[in-house]
């Protein structure tokens, strides 16, 4: 008589026949409905999604964390998905421009150059929405004896004027320049009221996002950037003054509102034709009392007192 284990197909039947017998002892336990019932609720969810509408909003990196957190309380995201990107305010006037986005957050005023491309492809000049209020802020290391700074103080800086921290009563050290990069709204905005126009220092290392230029600053103790108010965390904000004979002020919210801080600004969502069904819905939202209390929530300031 043959041995079975000689046979041509034992090998195949038997390792057969013994995944046969592990499957159906998963499927009798309660492994397996949770492992079904997973895969069942991702099918849907990825169907559910397929059908959502989408709506992007692509621009400011410093509004990212702010418009991701409108995102996820807004009541009505069960109705729509949400893509939300960054790449600096001019990348996302530049998709706004191209059709490429629905919204485009913006730490920046859009330029008559830019509303007149707008105006040319799309036959309206695009709607203005502002969203929220946020201060500038330049951030030291918190090892930095250096408190207070003049606005002066900061274009001499930035400029290359001044060199060495002990210039400015702190440590005989030389100061190292961080900013953002020039597509950044954040960027221009320094560059036209701090710097008055005038070119960063050459030694000056451009950021590609204001957490990127934070973290740097929080590693070296001889560093100075600067961004918006929310993103002053593990850094120190240095109290600014327009002049010496002015107060110095921290960017916080009473300073800010008050006119008394030296560098604010708005924070704009912008839009190539006026908002219908989500889009409006979202936008109306974002600027009621309670997606405006989300921006107090976040670090930045409402547009106005509710």
């Amino acid at each position: 008589m043959k041995n079975l284990a000689d046979a041509p197909n034992f090998g195949l039947n038997y390792t057969y026949n013994i995944m046969l017998q592990r499957l159906n002892r998963l499927q009798s336990s309660p492994l397996w409905f949770l492992l079904f019932g997973m895969l069942t609720f991702s099918r849907l969810t990825a169907q559910d999604n397929a059908r959502k509408p989408v709506l992007t909003i692509k621009g400011s990196d410093t509004m990212v964390i702010l418009v991701q957190r409108w995102t996820e309380m807004f009541p009505g995201k069960g109705n729509v998905q949400f893509q939300v990107t960054g790449g600096g305010s001019g990348t996302g006037i530049s998709a706004l421009i191209n059709g490429t986005t629905d919204i485009c957050s913006s730490s920046r005023p859009m330029k008559s150059s830019e509303i007149k491309q707008i105006r040319e492809k799309y036959k309206y000049n695009g709607l203005e929405v502002r969203v929220a209020r946020d201060g500038i802020a330049v951030y030291l290391n918190t090892n930095n004896p250096v408190q207070n700074l003049t606005i002066g103080q900061v274009k001499r800086i930035y400029t290359g004027e001044i060199l060495n921290w002990k210039e400015l009563g702190g440590n005989d050290a030389k100061i190292v320049l961080y900013s953002r990069e020039n597509n950044s709204g954040t960027y221009e905005f320094f560059k036209e009221h701090v710097l008055q126009k005038q070119d960063f220092a050459p030694q000056t290392q451009h950021m590609v996002g204001t957490g990127a230029l934070v973290n740097a600053v929080a590693k070296d103790p001889n560093a100075i950037g600067f961004g918006g108010i929310a993103y002053a965390s593990g850094v120190r904000p240095a109290a600014l003054a327009f002049n010496e004979s002015s107060r110095y002020v921290l960017p916080n919210e009473e300073e800010i509102l008050t006119g008394n801080y030296p560098v604010s600004r708005l924070l704009y969502f912008y839009l190539k034709e006026r908002p219908t069904g989500l889009t409006k819905e979202f936008i109306d939202w974002v600027i009621s009392k309670s997606g405006q209390a989300v921006v107090s929530e976040v670090g930045y300031l409402p547009t106005k007192k509710f």
